[in-house]
């Protein structure tokens, strides 16, 4: 989440006027905020490796077959950004569903203006409403991500293929599939880690 922060700094000080003059200022300020979240969410898929790794051994530890994970980074390379274009389209708008919806909270629910003066608990209660509107929104995309990652390495499965037969099998309601329990897990997480950058970075802000 740090780097959110940046994006709207930049954001701000080379589009802040055409955002007012398309969204309002109110609005624009708004949807500043969601869209540097976007930019951050984005910029998150070069830790996929990680993400990769952990999906596998979780879900399909054969395709490790006795290797380790320094064996498998050296063997692999390239192969464990496998999706890298499916998470880059979850993470936007989750991300910018994640700042957004907190930044409304803050604005119309809150009424705060200032949002780095925001108290703790001011941040956790808008943290709350950011992380349910973020993993509903990218809750399609998460599940056909998680689909090409849980292939064997050697399985080159292609999103399009995912979806069609996600479909074809499942139904629409596929796409949704766990969201309530992945509310109810991940939700904490994404809560207080939001809450806790949210709270500090305005006060290192203030010494760095």
């Amino acid at each position: 989440f740090g780097g959110q922060p940046w994006f709207n700094d930049i954001i701000v000080r080379n589009y802040k006027e055409k955002f007012s003059a398309v969204f309002g200022e109110r609005n624009g300020k708004l949807m500043m905020q969601a869209t540097a979240g976007s930019l951050t969410g984005i910029g998150e898929v070069v830790l996929l490796p990680l993400d990769v790794l952990k999906i596998k051994r979780q879900v399909n530890p054969e395709a490790f077959r006795g290797r380790g994970i320094v064996r498998i980074v050296m063997e692999e390379n390239f192969a464990l950004y496998r999706g890298w274009g499916w998470t880059m389209a979850r993470n936007a708008p989750g991300s910018f569903a994640l700042f957004g919806a907190s930044a409304v909270t803050k604005d119309y629910v809150l009424g705060i203006t200032d949002y780095s003066k925001a108290t703790w608990t001011q941040n956790f209660i808008a943290s709350i409403a950011g992380a349910v509107a973020s993993i509903t929104v990218a809750a399609p995309l998460d599940t056909i991500k998680t689909r090409i990652q849980n292939a064997n390495f050697e399985t080159n499965v292609r999103g399009t293929t995912v979806i069609k037969d996600l479909l074809r099998t499942e139904g629409v309601s596929a796409l949704f599939k766990g969201l309530t329990p992945k509310i109810l897990v991940v939700g904490p997480k994404l809560v207080f880690s939001y809450t806790l950058a949210q709270s500090l970075i305005p006060f290192f802000g203030k010494y760095v």
